[in-house]
């Protein structure tokens, strides 16, 4: 037997990003597996932490006294070889820990929670015995500073000791069960012997006696529903030995009502729908790893194709993945995939409860579910014989982690389609510029859908000057076409959705006699009015103040609000169209867990005229009663210092007018913008992609910017501004001389939101094609530069923000 294992712990540190060697124990030497969670003693103390087994051997790398494995947390491989090998590799990639990669991939519940218990040596004085009061051990988490100080100080005289708890969080729901012990004859004659007015001691007797042969336990609820025999009757049964009560497991389905969706036939497929199916299926079936890029129009169908090429998949024994950006995984879409694939479908994505993610998690690593519908971190659900990765909306940002691993979704989607030789499909009517560079190259296959399944035409979109209009009206949210166009629905008993990318009431507030405007104390931005909490909010660091009602700086009591929030487009609208019925979606009406799937089922019941929101509601949305698609300010992301802003821009114009007109009735789009003339407004009006695509490559291939470099971020942080400052350029000092003069860098400088949670940020930019020296200085860079003395240091591979 392997005596020997090789562990990653869960100390996120360079130094520790290495396996460590420890002995194991011979009661686990024959159920050790690689990917499996264990428990072991680190460092010179009694601190214990959660490791991964990565590998076993008969030998040990280190030659000195190895340490033995406390604990194995389980009994089945959690990560399995595809999964470790992934995490390596993205380790590697993203400039991150191998245990952060590896915690990326599980359920949060899964990750360690750690105890820090201290405990009296026998024989200690009785004023020690004192702060105990009575225990043998206490919780360090509940001790106060000054007892703190005291437990410091006897642990100095060595008097206490101090031990580490490792406990799994991972818990799995059970429910009460009850299996028969007699046969059904034992249980008909021990009914003779009843009296007559017992009678839920004969009731339960005749329902064991009809489920005598059951080789399962039947669960409670199900039982209570049907006879109205309750747990107290299942005791009195238990003590007589009829029968036994048992825990069974069972899953949170976090989609039980959805159990009784209709099942849905394939749909009938356009020439251009049949085309794209025929080539995805081929690559299935011949096993290669291609990746096709599907640019389509808005209502073009791209839903069906991913359902027939997953159908295809899962026919020929293999299992598929889709993956939806965070947004967009609207109950709609889990509707369509699970109408056509029931209970075979498992969900991942971060408005599950932990204990659901857990349950759908081991539903997809037993085998229990073929397909996976999930966000960006569904990536790494752990199937096996993967056929068919699907990346909808493949352009959106949601894909990428903004933290530690840094990773993009589409990447690992990629490396994963390698290991399983199976395709990859990108979806997206606005393909971002560096994906369909690729298709142009004929790395990715492009496929091109240019009209819309039901046939019927783009909805006509009209632009208003913003400008022309505060001519002609006192200051508001509405041109006046807009308010006709709303108006005129609601006559004709239609739906409309309004877009605005800013939630709140107003951006912020000012006193109008000195300028003064009211700042977030921990970050570089003013802080936003929300008149549903009567608070200022900072949306970066949470902070929440009372509304002012005199300026902190001159004292007038002259102030006011500016911008515009969703919230004050809503009371507007309750103004200008009081018989209008409005329901508000956006980060603050939808925090509550489902509270994003009721407001579109209330709009989808017809239940309100006018869905007004942020740009969550731009994409996947699919109501056959809208016919009006309003963008309340279409400039809100131009002004951004970014050089991707005119493409996004140009995406959620083209993503939210997609909404218009998907059913028989006509849809129309209206604009309202300050920049008219704008190519991304201009194009974005036309649907023109492919014109959006090629001016937009002009622009970027003029500045140097991706897809013609690649990138990489590297960010400074630190509480005070001038320890940033001098890191950064340090860094930057390291890594020129590393460079090539075709590289660019651009910086140091500061943060375009220089200081965030009390944190000051520089940062830089590396622009480059080619760079041998480059990988391994960052590398060195990450494994010289901890957070010591306050500062953190972020890499960042092919940043989408710069901001």
């Amino acid at each position: 037997m392997a005596k020997f294992a090789q562990v990653i712990v869960d100390v996120p540190t360079m130094q520790t990003n290495r396996p460590f060697d420890y002995q194991i124990p011979t009661l686990w030497q024959a159920q050790l597996k690689p990917g499996m969670r264990v428990v072991v003693p680190f460092g010179k103390g009694k601190r214990r932490v959660q490791g991964f087994v990565i590998a076993i051997s008969d030998e040990a790398s280190f030659q000195g006294q190895l340490k033995p494995i406390i604990q194995v947390l389980d009994l089945q491989p959690v990560l399995n070889t595809e999964l470790l090998a992934l995490a390596k590799w993205l380790a590697t990639r993203t400039f991150a820990f191998q245990i952060s990669c590896m915690q990326t991939m599980l359920p949060s519940v899964m990750k360690a929670s750690y105890v820090k218990k201290v405990q009296l040596v026998a024989g200690a004085p009785a004023a020690a015995k004192a702060l105990f009061h009575g225990h043998s051990q206490l919780d360090v988490a509940d001790l106060g500073s000054a007892e703190l100080k005291q437990v410091l100080a006897l642990q100095r005289q060595h008097l206490v000791t101090v031990s580490y708890q490792v406990h799994d969080r991972a818990k799995v729901k059970t429910v009460k069960a009850v299996q028969p012990l007699c046969s059904q004859a034992a249980y008909v004659a021990m009914a003779k012997k009843i009296p007559a007015n017992a009678k839920r001691q004969h009731q339960l007797l005749d329902f064991l006696s009809q489920h005598a042969t059951a080789k399962k336990p039947l669960p409670l609820p199900q039982i209570t529903a049907a006879t109205g025999l309750t747990l107290t009757h299942m005791h009195t049964g238990e003590q007589k030995g009829w029968l036994k009560v048992v825990a069974l497991e069972t899953y949170r389905d976090p989609y039980a009502k959805l159990a009784q969706v209709p099942r849905t036939q394939p749909l009938t497929l356009t020439a251009e729908q049949r085309t794209a199916v025929a080539q995805i299926t081929a690559a299935s079936e011949q096993q290669q790893a291609k990746t096709f890029l599907i640019e389509g129009v808005t209502g073009s169908g791209k839903t069906e194709i991913y359902l027939q090429t997953i159908q295809s998949a899962i026919a020929a024994g293999k299992t598929a993945l889709m993956l939806v950006p965070e947004i967009a995984l609207t109950p709609q879409m889990v509707t369509r995939v699970k109408g056509r694939f029931g209970q075979r479908v498992a969900v991942l994505h971060s408005g599950l409860s932990q204990g659901e993610r857990y349950d759908e998690w081991r539903r997809i690593e037993r085998g229990e579910a073929q397909v996976v519908v999930g966000a960006r971190s569904a990536v790494f659900a752990p199937l096996t014989k993967i056929g068919l990765i699907v990346m909808d909306e493949e352009h959106e940002t949601s894909y990428k982690q903004d933290d530690m691993p840094r990773y993009h979704a589409r990447d690992v989607a990629l490396w994963r389609a390698r290991y399983h030789h199976c395709p990859v499909v990108l979806g997206s009517a606005t393909p971002s510029l560096e994906s369909r560079a690729r298709a142009q190259k004929g790395v990715y296959q492009l496929i091109r859908l240019k009209k819309r399944a039901n046939q019927q035409p783009l909805p006509e979109v009209t632009v208003v000057d913003m400008k022309n209009e505060l001519k002609k009206t006192k200051e508001s949210n509405f041109s006046s076409l807009m308010l006709q166009a709303l108006r005129q629905r609601l006559v004709h008993k239609e739906q409309s959705v309004l877009m605005l990318n800013r939630r709140g009431f107003s951006s912020f507030v000012m006193c109008r006699d000195c300028g003064f405007v009211l700042k977030c104390p921990n970050c570089d931005i003013s802080l936003t009015l929300h008149m549903d909490t009567h608070t200022m909010k900072c949306h970066y660091c949470g902070h929440e103040e009372p509304i002012p009602q005199i300026c902190p700086n001159c004292h007038s009591r002259k102030i006011r609000y500016y911008g515009t929030g969703t919230q004050k487009v809503e009371s507007e609208l309750k103004q200008l169209l009081p018989q209008a019925r409005v329901l508000r979606m956006d980060v603050d009406t939808t925090r509550r867990k489902g509270a994003y799937g009721k407001i579109l089922h209330q709009f989808g019941q017809r239940q309100a005229d006018i869905l007004l929101g942020t740009q969550m509601i731009a994409k996947g949305l699919d109501f056959p009663e809208v016919t009006l698609v309003g963008v309340l300010n279409a400039d809100t992301a131009l002004g951004l210092p970014d050089f991707r802003a005119s493409e996004r821009t140009f995406q959620l114009l083209t993503q939210v007018s997609g909404r218009a007109g998907r059913a028989a009735k006509k849809g129309e789009v209206i604009i309202q913008t300050y920049n008219p003339e704008h190519y991304a407004i201009r194009l974005a009006r036309h649907h023109d992609y492919e014109g959006f695509y090629k001016r937009e490559m002009t622009l970027r291939h003029q500045g140097g910017y991706p897809p013609y470099y690649f990138t990489i971020l590297l960010t400074a942080s630190h509480p005070e501004e001038n320890e940033a400052a001098k890191k950064i350029f340090q860094l930057m000092n390291q890594i020129k001389p590393a460079l090539s003069p075709q590289a660019i860098l651009l910086g140091p400088t500061p943060r375009a939101i220089a200081r965030v949670n009390r944190r000051y940020y520089y940062q830089m930019v590396i622009k480059y094609k080619r760079e041998p020296k480059l990988e391994s200085v960052l590398a060195q860079i990450m494994q010289e530069n901890q957070a010591r003395n306050g500062i953190q240091i972020a890499i960042d591979r092919e940043p989408l923000s710069f901001i």
